[in-house]
């Protein structure tokens, strides 16, 4: 199932909290997630500093296990909206036959 990531701030977590060796074991658990094929792509948004991932996993509760091992999440400082995606079934319409 491919899933969307979003995440969200915490209130209350300093600008500081966010340390250059966090960061380093963030990117390092991403490249792993990324070599086992569960992290499909990942983004940061272009209109303000918040990432977006595409997962591909059994279901959501999966989904959130794996987000969990992220260092952000797992000091608090992040959280993640888990949105399941489904395929657009509408270019089926382009295929039926006229009744």
């Amino acid at each position: 199932m491919k899933l969307l990531a979003l995440e969200k701030d915490v209130p209350g977590v300093a600008d500081n909290a966010f340390t250059d060796e966090l960061l380093k074991q963030e990117a390092a658990r991403a490249w792993k997630l990324q070599q086992a094929g569960v992290l499909r792509e990942l983004y940061f948004r272009a209109d303000r500093e918040a990432a977006v991932l595409v997962l591909e996993c059994a279901n959501i509760e999966e989904a959130r296990t794996i987000l969990s091992t992220l260092p952000l999440v797992k000091n608090g400082f992040i959280e993640f909206d888990v949105i399941p995606l489904k395929a657009y079934p509408g270019f089926a319409r382009l295929f039926e036959e006229n009744i």
